[in-house]
C-alpha cells in the first residue's frame, strides 16, 4: 500500500517540487492528475475489485481459520466471531472518518475530517494511480484501503486469545485505530506524511500492518496476562488442519494486498505478485530447515507459520526488490521467526498465544529494515546505485520507520489496554469462564457437538 495523493471531483495538484521529490524517492508514488481528463481503466478497476475480494479473503475465512486451528476447541467460534467483529467494526470506522484522517490533508502526523462519511466522495471522484493521467473511481480505492485497516485490526486478537473480554477488545479497537493506525497510515502512505517525505519504503504495509499489529498485540498479551496454565501444561492447537488451510488461503490473498498495492494492472503488479510467491517459499524452506535442524522434526504447524512469515516479510519490499531479494528476504525471515516464536518468546515472557509479535512483529521488521538493502539494483532490486540510491542511507530510514513504529503503537496501545479495562472492569474474563472456554461463556455456543 504505497503513497497515495488522492483527488476529488475537483482536482488538486501536488506542488511541483513535492512532486519531483517524490518521485525521486519512490517512482511509484501516486500524484494527482495534471491531466484535463483523467482515463480511467477498466482494467485497473477489475484487478483492484479483485484485490479489494483478496484481502478479505485473507481475513474471512484465512486468518479466523489460521488461528482458530490454533486455539483449544472450547474458544475456536470466540476468535472466528473477534476476528470478524473487529475487522467488521474496522471497516464502518474507515467510512466514518478513518478514510478521511489516513488520506485527506498533507499533515506530517495525521489528516483532517475533510472526507468524514466519506464527504465529497461518490461515483463521479477519482483516486490517483501511479501513471500520470490514469486514474480509479475513488470509492474502489477507498474500499480496497478499508480492507487492510479490517485485517490489521484481526491481527492483533491472536495475541490475547482464549481469555479477553470481549467488550474491551471492542473499546481497545475503536482507541489504537484512532490514534495509532490512522496516524501511521498517514505518516507512511499520504504525500507530506512524516515517513513518506523522510522516502521510507513501505509497500503494502510492513509498518503500518504488521509491526503495529504485532506490537499491539504484544502489549495486550502483556497488560492481559498469561492463560491459565501457561507454562505448567500443554496448550495445543486442536486442529492443525484448520490453521494449515488459513495459510493456504491467507497466501492466497496475498496476492491482492501485496500487488493490489500497486493500484494498477501492470509490470509493476507483476513484479510484486511474483515476490509474493518466492518469498513465502523461501520462508517455508527456512524453517522447515531449521526446525528439523533444532527439533529433529519439522511441523505442519511450521510451515503453515513459515509461510506467513514469509509474506509478513515480502509486504513492505514486494513493489523494489528482484525475485532473487525476494527469495533471499524470505528464507531469512523464516529462519528468524523460528526463534521468535520460541526463543524471543520466552524472553519477552508474553503468552502470546498465536506468535503475533514473533511473526508479524519480528517478520514486518526483518521485512521493513531489509527492504533498504534489497531493493537496490546491486541486489535485482529497482533502486539505482548509479542514480543516488545509497543503501545504508535507505536503511536507516527504514529503521527510523520501525522505530517510530515501536515507539508510537507501543504507547497508544497500553493507553488503550488502561482505558478499555477501566470502562469494561477488567480485560480479561473470569477464571471459571476461562476454564469453561469462551465459546460457551461468552456466546453460548459450541463449534463441536459430542
Amino acid at each position: 500500500m504505497t503513497p497515495h495523493s488522492l483527488v476529488g471531483g475537483a482536482m488538486r495538484r501536488m506542488p511541483a517540487t513535492l512532486a519531483a521529490a517524490a518521485a525521486a524517492l519512490l517512482p511509484m508514488s501516486v500524484f494527482a492528475q495534471d491531466a484535463a481528463t483523467p482515463t480511467v481503466e477498466k482494467g485497473d478497476v477489475a484487478w483492484m475489485l479483485v484485490s479489494t475480494l483478496l484481502v478479505l479473503l485473507m481475513t474471512v475465512p484465512g486468518l479466523a481459520l489460521f488461528y482458530g486451528g490454533m486455539v483449544r476447541a472450547k474458544n475456536v467460534l470466540s476468535i472466528f466471531f473477534q476476528v470478524a467483529v473487529v475487522f467488521s467494526l474496522l471497516v464502518v470506522l474507515w467510512v466514518a472518518y478513518g478514510y478521511s484522517l489516513a488520506f485527506s490533508g498533507e499533515g506530517a502526523w495525521i489528516g483532517n475530517f475533510d472526507k468524514a462519511f466519506l464527504s465529497g466522495v461518490g461515483v463521479e471522484t477519482l483516486a490517483a494511480t501511479f501513471s500520470e493521467g490514469v486514474s480509479l473511481p475513488e470509492l474502489v480505492f477507498a474500499g480496497f484501503q478499508a480492507t487492510f485497516a479490517g485485517i490489521t485490526g484481526a491481527l492483533i486478537v491472536g495475541a490475547f486469545a482464549e481469555r479477553a473480554k470481549f467488550a474491551a477488545v471492542l473499546v481497545f479497537a475503536v482507541i489504537w485505530f484512532t490514534l495509532g493506525y490512522l496516524p501511521l497510515a498517514h505518516m507512511v502512505w499520504a504525500a507530506g506524511g512524516y515517513l513518506f517525505e523522510h522516502g521510507a519504503l513501505d509497500f503494502a504495509g510492513g509498518t503500518v500492518v504488521h509491526i503495529n499489529a504485532g506490537v499491539a498485540g504484544l502489549v495486550g498479551a502483556w497488560m492481559i496476562g498469561k492463560r491459565l496454565g501457561y507454562g505448567q501444561m500443554a496448550l495445543k492447537p486442536h486442529n492443525v488442519t484448520l490453521t494449515f488451510v488459513g495459510a493456504a488461503l491467507l497466501w492466497v490473498g496475498w496476492f491482492g494486498f501485496n500487488a493490489g498495492s500497486n493500484l494498477e494492472a501492470n509490470a509493476g503488479a507483476a513484479l510484486a505478485f511474483f515476490n509474493t510467491l518466492l518469498a513465502p517459499a523461501a520462508a517455508v524452506l527456512g524453517w522447515a530447515l531449521v526446525e528439523k535442524l533444532h527439533k529433529g522434526k519439522a511441523s505442519a504447524l511450521g510451515v503453515a507459520s513459515g509461510m506467513v512469515a514469509g509474506l509478513v516479510a515480502i509486504t513492505p519490499a514486494c513493489g523494489t526488490v528482484g525475485p532473487l531479494g525476494a527469495i533471499a528476504l524470505g528464507f531469512i525471515t523464516g529462519a528468524a521467526c523460528v526463534w521468535g516464536v520460541n526463543g524471543l518468546k520466552r524472553m519477552l515472557r508474553a503468552d502470546d498465544s498465536l506468535d503475533v509479535f514473533g511473526v508479524h512483529g519480528l517478520g514486518g521488521i526483518i521485512g521493513a529494515v531489509l527492504t533498504g538493502v534489497f531493493s537496490a539494483d546491486t541486489f535485482g532490486g529497482t533502486k539505482a546505485v548509479a542514480d543516488g540510491y545509497d543503501i545504508l542511507a535507505q536503511t536507516g530510514v527504514q529503521a527510523l520507520g520501525v522505530v517510530i513504529t515501536l515507539a508510537w503503537i507501543g504507547l497508544v496501545s497500553v493507553l488503550g489496554f488502561f482505558i478499555a479495562g477501566r470502562l469494561c472492569g477488567g480485560l480479561r474474563v473470569d477464571e471459571e469462564a476461562e476454564r469453561e472456554g469462551l465459546d460457551i461463556a461468552a456466546h453460548g455456543e459450541t463449534a463441536y457437538q459430542s
